[in-house]
């Protein structure tokens, strides 16, 4: 067992961060962290990476065993180069590649059998240097600089040049090619464009090493975790699968507890009224029943029923129903002084359609919402024309409409002054502010919070098609899962930006890439944009001098398209009658169990009647759930 983490408290004066936390990992596993905004995630990490002392409990690490650590914020004193900062992880490589060096140049003055014993300790240091991975560490640490988004030009750059982001990531390439048996990672993402996240996928999948991490794109976590450990609930919980996994095993196990805590408590109930009755008998034998049955109750472990707190469940409808052509723009653009964002953007926007605008950072994608909203003066060339009966409402990323000074509630009412309060509260509860929670001034929020109010605005605007720029960034992913429910069954169009690239594959039917300066349309959802990405980028960059500058379409016909619709319909329907199968099963193992008891009652086993009566019973269940067992086993692919 490479870590044990056993019973750890943690507190911070009243408050208990972590209670009873215990969990293990072995070599190769690779794990996801995961819980709400405040459960003691950060916490864990650095109690783990011994940062922080525990409260109570036991942490051990196998003897020997390297860990690597990256915090949230890096403010680690960095010196030298940015190549020579990250090889110098390696202290080991570095040595031995010296030694080999040295032994190299003695060889040229040794002869006979001196030569030969030289040689012979050259080639056993040789082996060893290549099972570390010496011959190929330089160029390694090449490609994690250039993974995590630096430039060759930026090798010889001093260390104190960079920005807090680019010490985040280059602290994040040290660590990992110091090869360590656990890296523990927090939000290693945070400072990474989509080209860095999907090598630190693809890095990340082949370690052979074990990890931790916390980090709050799901798609992310999909890719790159085995395990989930889950702080939902008190003493944490470890799931085997990705987050996908995790998420089908939770809402399986919610569904089991509370059905478990509702026959509890009606069995206790019943109970209760049945020692009620023998106590009202007033016989010294039905006292001494309702004693011994108040005692049995004593005894009973409750069932605690999990609950699934803070989780918002909006709801966005429009207040009427647009025209089908939403909206229409032909040959835009836009350049600030020399730099041209876009040139001849042409698309259009039909009533239903959800469309996610995707491309590097820098490339306009704000920019280009906002010029759709006219927020900017006019564009350079173009026009966009919104159709009949469009009402446009407008997420800000960055929230610039709020008013630091006002309360929440007063924030929500100085929109809607025609809404009552009881009214807003109640909105304003969809998105998990509840009581005092709406007295806090938006200068005291958080960027999470800050979100939430704004959407709440959105929400109440009913409009009929929503801009919407980063609505996930600061989200966690409970209220990110909401949204996207909420977005999928709303009755409008939308068009939007997001990095988050499960909230766009949950979402978009449509995705539009802004890509030197121009748009690619990508017929389908993210996995499909990814699969298409490279082939239509090298059919652009050949049509690039062509004279017809036009907007690319995807090279795949409706009827591929048509395909994965059914694919993915076929996929749903699996996993509903997945899903119904074992709740059969569940319904079966109890009732098996419940004539089991019954067989066993001396009443029962004294009478043959009524003994094969129960017992043909009994067989014909265990029949019937072997066969939903073989049902099961088929639809989940086992």
């Amino acid at each position: 067992m490479l870590l044990s983490v056993s019973h750890i408290k943690k507190s911070f004066g009243d408050v208990t961060v972590l209670n009873d936390i215990s969990f293990s990992i072995e070599r190769g596993e690779h794990f996801a962290l995961v819980g709400r905004n405040g459960s003691g995630k950060t916490t864990l990490l650095n109690i783990i990476a011994g940062l922080l002392p525990e409260d109570d409990g036991v942490t051990a690490l196998e003897k020997d065993a390297r860990i690597g650590y990256l915090p949230q914020y890096v403010n680690t004193v960095m010196e030298g180069s940015l190549f020579d900062y990250v090889f110098g992880s390696r202290p080991d490589i570095i040595s031995d590649e010296k030694k080999l060096a040295l032994m190299e140049d003695e060889m040229k003055k040794l002869s006979g059998e001196e030569l030969s014993r030289h040689i012979e300790d050259y080639q056993t240091l040789s082996h060893l240097f290549e099972l570390k991975g010496g011959p190929s560490y330089r160029s390694e640490v090449e490609g994690a600089l250039i993974g995590l988004g630096f430039e060759r030009s930026d090798f010889s750059r001093s260390t104190d040049t960079l920005s807090g982001g680019q010490k985040t990531r280059l602290s994040l390439a040290r660590i990992l090619m110091g090869s360590p048996d656990l890296l523990i990672l927090d939000e290693p993402i945070n400072h990474l464009d989509l080209k860095s996240i999907e090598w630190l996928e693809g890095f990340l999948s082949a370690y052979k090493g074990a990890y931790l991490l916390v980090a709050h794109d799901r798609y992310f976590l999909n890719k790159v975790t085995d395990h989930v450990l889950s702080l939902y609930d008190e003493g944490g919980r470890t799931y085997r699968g990705n987050y996908e996994a995790f998420v089908s095993q939770r809402e399986t196990e919610l569904i089991t507890n509370k059905r478990a805590a509702q026959k509890q408590q009606r069995e206790i109930a019943h109970q209760e009224e049945v020692i009620k009755k023998l106590k009202q008998f007033n016989r010294e034998k039905s006292i001494k029943r309702a004693e011994s049955r108040e005692k049995l109750l004593e005894k009973i472990e409750i069932i605690h029923e999990l609950k699934e707190e803070g989780v918002i469940r909006p709801l966005f409808s429009s207040r009427f129903e647009s025209g089908k052509d939403v909206l229409s723009v032909n040959s835009l653009e836009k350049a600030f002084d020399d730099k041209v964002l876009y040139r001849d953007l042409s698309f259009e926007l039909k009533r239903g359609e959800r469309v996610a605008l995707i491309g590097d950072n820098g490339t306009g994608k704000t920019t280009l919402l906002k010029q759709l909203l006219s927020y900017l003066k006019d564009p350079d060339n173009g026009h966009v024309r919104l159709g009949t009966n469009v009402s446009p409402g407008y997420f800000d990323q960055e929230q610039k409409g709020l008013s630091e000074e006002k309360t929440i509630l007063d924030e929500v009412h100085d929109n809607y002054p025609q809404m009552t309060e009881l009214s807003i509260r109640q909105a304003l509860s969809a998105f998990s502010f509840t009581g005092d929670d709406i007295n806090e001034r938006i200068g005291q929020l958080s960027g999470g919070e800050r979100a939430r109010v704004s959407l709440t605005s959105l929400m109440l605007s009913h409009d009929n098609f929503l801009i919407l720029d980063e609505p996930t960034n600061h989200l966690d992913m409970e209220s990110k899962e909401a949204l996207e429910d909420a977005l999928s069954i709303f009755d409008g169009t939308i068009l939007f930006v997001s990095h988050d690239r499960y909230f766009v594959n949950s979402v978009a039917t449509r995705i539009l890439e802004l890509y030197n300066q121009r748009l690619i349309e990508y017929l389908g959802d993210y996995d499909y944009y990814v699969k298409k990405r490279d082939e239509l980028h090298a059919l652009y960059t050949m049509e690039e001098e062509d004279a017809a500058e036009k907007t690319l379409k995807a090279t795949a016909s409706k009827e591929a398209f048509s395909r994965s619709k059914e694919e993915k319909a076929k996929k749903q329907k699996t996993e509903r009658l997945l899903k119904k199968t074992e709740e059969e099963i569940e319904a079966l193992e109890t009732s098996i169990k419940e004539l089991d008891f019954e067989i066993q009652k001396p009443e029962n086993m004294s009478n043959s009647l009524v003994l094969t009566e129960l017992s043909q019973k009994q067989e014909e269940a265990k029949k019937a759930l072997q066969e939903l067992y073989d049902e099961w086993d088929r639809l989940s692919g086992v």
